[in-house]
């Protein structure tokens, strides 16, 4: 995402950590904003450039984090909605039990009486029944076995809502806690455009050029046809939405980050892929970026912090920071990690 300038796959802690701002940035951003009017213009450009590059680099850095925290609290919420699920159906065949054994205790206290083992298996708490062990023998084995049963089983559903209930919590902590960093990281930029926009027209239209990574030497690469199918229909799909805007967190239709158009345009060609472009990086056979083939995901950074697809002829669509739309650029725009074929 970030110019040609210049980052393993990083490790997923149990809760997303939020990527804090590094205060080289702030410290920079403050000095341009406060830059003596005797500077040498052309120093004043480069170090805007720079700090510009650092902060679409951490703002997209905080956007995938957010991507992972997102994409992992949707897969609790499901979980939890399963457990709630099973948990109910449990509890109806707890009430179907009760209900059988209610019709043979009205039976026996009108015929004279009931016997106190049942009395306890109709109480509102069966563990309670099962803690007898001396008890056991009065009922039969057949709804001994039952009822533990649905013991253990009302335990281990109250376990799984307890445990989903904290991870959930936890994650939803973890993505408001991006978020905020997100917001964070928005201010600077709007602070680094600010910037740009003071220089001169000559210097601001040279730093586009730039940003745009057209100027980087073109690259020869073999292998124009995509690899399959799918990787064909995912390349006319990301080409079909150029254009678009990028949008934080988004996976289209309408607009996306880098991670959401290439896990959209799979999709078109009915391929799901992680949200994340560290997860994406994974989601195939890694391939030398020497063969490279229309499809391709090529992730850049060391930390595979951006992801694109390639569309051959030494180009890429993605999309690359906020501001920007969904466009080519050379597949060398970045320093390249990786390419996987999917």
């Amino acid at each position: 995402m970030v110019s040609h300038r210049r980052s393993s796959h990083p490790g997923h802690s149990r809760g997303t950590r939020v990527t804090v701002l590094s205060a080289a940035a702030v410290t920079a951003v403050t000095a341009l904003g406060t830059a003596s009017a005797g500077a040498d213009p052309r120093d004043t450009t480069e170090a805007t450039r720079s700090t510009v590059d650092r902060l679409y680099e951490e703002a997209e850095k905080a956007t995938e984090r957010f991507n992972e925290a997102d994409e992992r609290a949707d897969a609790l919420r499901a979980r939890v909605d399963r457990v709630r699920d099973s948990a109910a159906r449990g509890q109806e065949r707890v009430n179907r039990m009760r209900g059988a054994l209610g019709s043979i205790a009205g039976a026996q206290y009108r015929s004279g009486g009931i016997d106190p083992a049942l009395a306890l298996l109709l109480s509102s708490d069966p563990d309670s029944y099962l803690g007898r062990a001396e008890a056991l023998d009065r009922l039969s084995d057949r709804q001994a076995l039952a009822l533990r049963d649905l013991g253990q089983a009302q335990r281990k559903l109250g376990q799984q809502r307890q445990e989903a209930g904290k991870d959930l919590a936890e994650l939803e902590r973890s993505r408001a806690a991006v978020a905020r960093h997100k917001r964070t990281v928005e201010a600077k930029l709007a602070e680094a455009r600010r910037l740009l926009n003071s220089l001169p027209d000559a210097e601001r239209d040279a730093d586009r050029a730039s940003r745009s990574g057209r100027d980087g030497a073109p690259m020869s690469l073999s292998g124009e046809a995509p690899a399959s199918e799918r990787a064909a229909a995912a390349a006319r799909a990301a080409r079909g939405v150029v254009g678009l805007p990028y949008v934080w967190g988004a996976n289209g239709p309408s607009g996306f980050d880098c991670s959401g158009l290439t896990q959209w345009a799979y999709a078109q060609a009915g391929v799901s892929l992680p949200r994340t472009s560290q997860a994406q990086r994974y989601a195939g056979q890694q391939v030398p970026l020497s063969q490279a083939r229309p499809g391709d995901l090529v992730a850049y950074r060391d930390d595979a912090s951006h992801i694109g697809m390639y569309m051959g002829n030494g180009q890429v669509v993605h999309a690359p920071y906020p501001g920007a739309s969904v466009r080519y650029d050379p597949v060398g725009m970045m320093p390249v990690s990786s390419v996987t074929r999917v």
